[in-house]
């Protein structure tokens, strides 16, 4: 029998104290509906604590400001004056300078436990979890009544051992604060809060308002003894508390004011609204930079900039099928879409497995002993593959597509379609809008710039009679779908949703000044962050499964629905994939087929992410079963399109 069996066999109290006893680093804590732990969001709290200055109605409004900021919780503090002092009266001669003083503030802020209780409710309403600081046992029944569902322990009672026992009692997780302790002192409250077998959490802190920056001492944090600690500061501004985060702390803490020159020690300590918001920007900002421990690989973003940045293994002169490789043979030249030079004894003293002409690109798969070439696949709705002007003839002459769609860059607007199409082509037409334009331009047909908007809705309709130009040679199109990625992106930060219904409105006011006869706009979904120029941005628009039907429901228009951006932007906002495909598939007339991964990693080979294709294949058959699709393999076209027909390959069965 194990020993954890044989202590499970005890009493459940003993059982508990002995447990935390011999097994107290526990990594996750929950607090409310949120969990804190080492792979969970940091914990945010805005202090109120006595800042209200016994006023509800400012009480409200600083719960209101920390709403806006985006934080986890408020705080406040509730005393039983007649039980917390032995007297209260701040004229007693008996009592020192800052006593009195603490006395006399204390008397004019306090509110009674009904209007805190208040408070507490109202911090539900604005969907913040309250918390409070009892200071006595008389505080602790009246919260305990209230149902609060976790405490924090102040500084002033660390040492209090018989508040603790107390507070260990209500069998709820505890928030301990170790400012105006020694080491001693905090070793002592740990072995009894573990002896005590309840879950909690130690906050370094140093109690002092505002605390100068030398007396912080945030290395202190790793003597705190316990796997989960916080950081509770009193110091001016917000860059100890990001520190502290960096550092590890999980639970944050500041103190929240409307007013730095109000009355109060805790005011002259404490952030303003916009700084509490810019504090919880760049806490989010920090955290999200962590990432994992796993090996090293690129992100999206690098991929992109290394094809075009990087170096890659290229053919130095023509090389025959089945030639031997020589060292001479090779060269290293930019861009990097193939394979990088690192690799290139690799290479020396295999067979081609094709035919190579001087500056052709080598790739991973002439490494390989097999050959990946298209073949007539099978899916039971109309499928197709991307392609280029340059390359289209040869993608049909491969295998039998359904369809095929154009990406177009802006200098392939340029082009006549008919110096480079011969006849007509018995596919469908399918065309993905450009979206960088001459200059730098990101199509954006939100942009509250009005000159930046007209210069996006001039591009489009470029595309627009481009497609149109395009037609002819297609004759089994009646009207080509326009693929557009709609605009709605912001450089610094993602927009609030109050922001986002006049963004949508602006959209479809700049679709309206379109001459779009003979052509169906087809907007496209997005993914929370996108990669526009080689660098993350944040898209606001098409993001949102339910905002995106509402704007389709309301002016007509139809979706291209990207898996590997919805999949993202279901990531980002806590849903299923499933959920996105029942709120868009009656709205959904196409689909862009790729494997995706996290918040930003778009565009993957199917299987090389973590989309369950099983599952998506039997919800587009229920919801979309006629939307027709292609696979968008980022780089896929390389190399003969050779990462097209390896996706096809694999989705054969799901679709």
């Amino acid at each position: 029998m194990t020993y954890l069996r044989i202590l499970s066999s005890l009493p459940k109290r003993l059982f508990r104290r002995i447990r935390f006893a011999l097994y107290p680093r526990y990594e996750r804590i929950k607090l409310g509906k949120r969990y804190v732990g080492k792979d969970e969001p940091v914990f945010i709290i805005a202090e109120v604590g006595i800042n209200h200055n016994g006023d509800p109605k400012l009480a409200r409004a600083l719960i209101d400001k920390a709403a806006e900021a985006g934080v986890d919780a408020v705080k406040f503090q509730m005393r039983d004056l007649d039980s917390l002092y032995v007297s209260r009266d701040a004229s007693d001669a008996r009592q020192n300078l800052t006593t009195q003083y603490s006395l006399d503030l204390l008397s004019k802020v306090h509110l009674p436990p009904e209007e805190l209780v208040a408070l507490f409710d109202y911090a539900k309403e604005k969907g913040l979890f309250p918390l409070c600081t009892p200071f006595d046992t008389a505080s602790v029944e009246r919260l305990q009544e209230y149902g609060m569902a976790v405490y924090k322990i102040g500084s002033p009672d660390l040492t209090n051992h018989d508040l603790i026992k107390a507070l260990a009692e209500t069998k709820k997780p505890l928030i301990v604060s170790t400012g105006m302790a020694d080491q001693e002192e905090i070793v002592a409250a740990n072995r009894l809060l573990r002896r005590l077998g309840v879950k909690y959490i130690l906050m370094h802190c140093n109690s002092t308002y505002p605390t100068p920056f030398q007396d912080i001492q945030l290395q202190l944090m790793d003597r705190l003894g316990t796997a989960l600690y916080g950081y509770s500061g009193h110091e001016r501004g917000i860059y100890v508390a990001v520190a502290a985060v960096a550092r590890g702390a999980k639970i944050i803490e500041k103190h929240i004011t409307l007013d730095r020159d109000m009355e109060g020690t805790d005011h002259k300590a404490s952030l303003l609204p916009h700084e509490f918001k810019e504090l919880v920007e760049a806490i989010r900002q920090v955290e999200a930079s962590f990432g994992s421990s796993r090996v090293r690989s690129m992100t999206q973003g690098e991929r992109m900039n290394r094809a075009n940045l990087a170096k890659s293994i290229v053919a130095a002169r023509d090389i025959h099928e089945g030639e031997v490789i020589t060292e001479n043979a090779l060269d290293v030249k930019s861009p990097g879409r193939g394979l990088q030079p690192h690799r290139k004894p690799e290479l020396i003293g295999k067979k081609a497995r094709r035919a190579l002409k001087a500056g052709d690109v080598f790739h991973a798969s002439d490494l390989l002993d097999r050959t990946l070439a298209p073949r007539q696949y099978r899916f039971e709705r109309p499928w197709g593959v991307p392609v280029r002007f340059h390359d289209f003839k040869d993608m049909i002459v491969r295998t039998k597509p359904d369809l095929v769609e154009f990406h177009m860059s802006y200098r392939d607007l340029a082009i006549n379609p008919a110096s480079v199409c011969s006849g007509q082509y018995d596919v469908e037409l399918v065309v993905h809008g450009v979206e960088t334009f001459e200059n730098d331009h990101i199509l954006n047909l939100a942009s509250l710039d009005e000159g930046y908007r007209a210069e996006s809705v001039r591009n489009l309709q470029r595309c627009i009679d481009h497609t149109r130009a395009l037609k002819r040679f297609f004759p089994r199109t009646a009207r080509p779908l326009l693929i557009v990625n709609a605009g709605g992106f912001t450089r610094e930060r993602p927009l609030p949703q109050s922001a986002r219904a006049d963004m949508y409105r602006r959209v479809a006011e700049s679709l309206r000044m379109l001459d779009t006869e003979g052509v169906e706009i087809v907007i496209q979904t997005m993914p929370p962050y996108p990669w526009l120029l080689g660098g993350q941005m944040f898209h606001n628009l098409f993001v949102d499964d339910q905002e995106t039907a509402k704007f389709c429901e309301a002016y007509g228009y139809r979706v291209c629905f990207d898996t590997s951006h919805s999949y993202l932007a279901a990531n980002h906002l806590g849903k299923t994939l499933t959920e996105y495909v029942n709120a868009l598939g009656k709205y959904t007339t196409h689909l862009h087929i790729a494997d995706g991964a996290g918040l930003g990693e778009e565009g993957l080979q199917i299987g090389e992410g973590t989309i369950d294709f099983k599952q998506l294949g039997y919800d587009l058959k229920r919801a979309a079963p006629k939307a027709s699709f292609i696979p968008e393999i980022w780089q896929g076209h390389e190399n003969g399109g050779e990462g097209f027909w390896l996706a096809l390959e694999r989705l054969e069965k799901w679709l």
